[in-house]
C-alpha cells in the first residue's frame, strides 16, 4: 500500500506566490540542524526580475501583548536568516521530497533551504491557563518568503508567505540504556536506626504517552512509621533569556498501599505515573506546540549540543525528575528523592521511495489537525 506524505502548501494574499513544506518540524540532531527546505513557485509575470528572499524570525514572548503600555515590551525578536533564495546560487542537491515536488509541480517549481544557526533554542510554548493570551508565550519561529527587488526593502504583506515552523529535538536513535537508580539513607539524631529508600527507573528516556515506571523498596530499621507515599512528575523550566527558574507537576499520585510501614518492617512495590496535558491546566507549563493543537504535548527535555554545555544553551530549557516522598507524621518529616529522566518524542522514520504525495493548505498555528479546524 503506498502510504501519501504530507506536504504543506501556502499562498501568498495576492496568490502570486505558492510555498511547499515537506515537514514544519526542522530536528536539532545535537551536531547540526536540519535545514529548512521546500518549493517556491512565482507567477513569471509577477517576478519580472526581482527576487525571492527567505526569512526567519525567532520570536521570544514572556509577556502577555495586552499588558504592554507606555512601550513597555514583553517580547525579542531576533532575525537568524536572512537570504536570497531564488535565483538559486549553484547547483543545490534536493531531498528526495523536493525532488518529487518540483516533477509533480513542474519546471516553474523552484527548490530552497535555508540553515538555522546551531545555537538557535528549540521550540517552546507556555500554558497560558485560563486567561489565553492573543500570542503564544515562549519560544516560536516564522518562515517567510517574499518577492522584492532589495534584500532591505520592507516586506509586503501581500506578496509574502508565511509558515509557522518549530525547531525540536527528537530522541537518540541509539540511547545508552542507562537505567536512573538512587538510594537514600535518612536518619534521626535523637532516635536509632534510619529509612532505607531504593528507587529504579526502568530506563533514561521515555516517550511522550509512555507510562513512568519506578521500581521502589522500602526499608525501616527506624522507630518512625511511614504513613503514605507521594509520587511526582516533576517538569522543570529553566528561562536562560530572563534568568528565571521554576518547575511545575504534570502527574502525581498519593498512596497508602502496603502502608503503614512500622518499624522494623519493608516495602517493595512499584509505582507508575503517566505524564500528559490532561493531568495539569496550572500556568506556565511548558508544551510541545500550541495548547489548541490535537498532538500538543509536553515539552521534552533539552539535549545540549555535543560540543557545548548546559549553561551554553540557550532559551528554554526543560527537564523532568521522578519524586518520591515518604510520609513519616508530623514528627518523623518527610523522606524524599529526585530522580531525572528525559520525557521526548521518538525520531521519526524516513519516507519511502514508494511514498506518494498529498497536499495540505498550511494553518498557522498547529502541526496536527487543529481544535478550530476539526470543529
Amino acid at each position: 500500500m503506498v502510504q501519501a506524505i504530507k506536504v504543506f502548501k501556502k499562498k501568498s494574499p495576492n496568490g502570486k506566490i505558492t510555498a511547499y513544506l515537506s515537514r514544519r518540524d526542522f530536528s536539532d540532531r545535537r551536531t547540526h540542524t536540519d535545514p529548512i527546505d521546500g518549493v517556491v513557485v512565482v507567477d513569471a509575470d509577477y517576478l519580472q526580475g526581482r527576487k525571492v528572499f527567505a526569512r526567519v524570525l525567532l520570536t521570544y514572548r514572556y509577556g502577555r501583548e495586552e499588558d504592554e503600555v507606555m512601550g513597555l515590551k514583553f517580547s525579542k525578536e531576533f532575525e537568524l536568516v536572512h537570504a536570497e533564495v531564488l535565483p538559486p546560487e549553484g547547483d543545490q542537491g534536493l531531498t528526495p521530497i523536493q525532488e518529487k515536488v518540483v516533477k509533480k509541480l513542474g519546471g516553474s517549481a523552484m527548490p530552497f533551504s535555508v540553515s538555522l544557526p546551531d545555537p538557535a533554542p528549540c521550540s517552546v510554548a507556555l500554558d497560558p491557563g485560563s486567561d489565553e493570551s492573543s500570542k503564544m508565550l515562549g519560544v516560536s519561529y516564522e518562515l517567510s518568503l517574499y518577492v522584492s527587488g532589495e534584500k532591505e526593502e520592507t516586506l509586503k504583506t501581500q506578496d509574502t508567505v508565511t509558515f509557522s515552523v518549530r525547531k525540536v529535538q527528537y530522541a537518540p536513535i541509539d540511547p545508552d540504556h542507562r537505567q536512573p537508580q538512587l538510594l537514600v539513607h535518612r536518619n534521626y539524631t535523637l532516635s536509632p536506626g534510619r529509612i532505607i529508600l531504593d528507587i529504579t527507573l526502568g530506563r533514561d528516556i521515555y516517550f511522550h504517552g509512555d507510562e513512568i515506571e519506578a521500581d521502589v523498596t522500602i526499608n525501616n530499621s527506624s522507630k518512625k512509621t511511614v504513613k503514605s507515599i507521594m509520587a511526582e512528575i516533576i517538569q522543570h523550566v529553566d528561562i536562560t533569556m530572563t534568568n528565571m527558574y521554576y518547575t511545575r507537576v504534570v502527574a502525581s499520585l498519593e498512596s497508602r498501599d502496603g502502608c503503614p510501614i512500622v518499624p522494623g518492617a519493608s516495602l517493595t512495590r512499584s509505582i507508575g505515573l503517566r505524564p500528559v496535558i490532561g493531568n495539569t491546566s496550572r500556568f506556565g507549563v511548558a508544551l510541545d506546540g500550541q495548547v489548541k493543537d490535537k498532538d500538543a504535548s509536553l515539552g521534552s527535555s533539552t539535549l545540549c549540543n555535543a560540543s557545548s554545555s548546559v549553561n551554553d544553551c540557550l532559551g528554554i530549557l526543560l527537564s523532568y525528575s521522578f519524586r518520591l516522598r515518604l510520609n513519616c507524621g508530623a514528627i518523623g518529616g518527610e523522606v524524599s528523592c529526585e530522580l531525572p529522566f528525559k520525557l521526548m518524542h521518538p525520531d521519526p522514520s524516513a519516507p519511502t521511495e514508494e511514498d506518494d504525495l498529498e497536499f495540505e493548505d498550511f494553518a498557522r498555528f498547529r502541526r496536527g489537525k487543529s481544535l478550530d479546524e476539526l470543529e
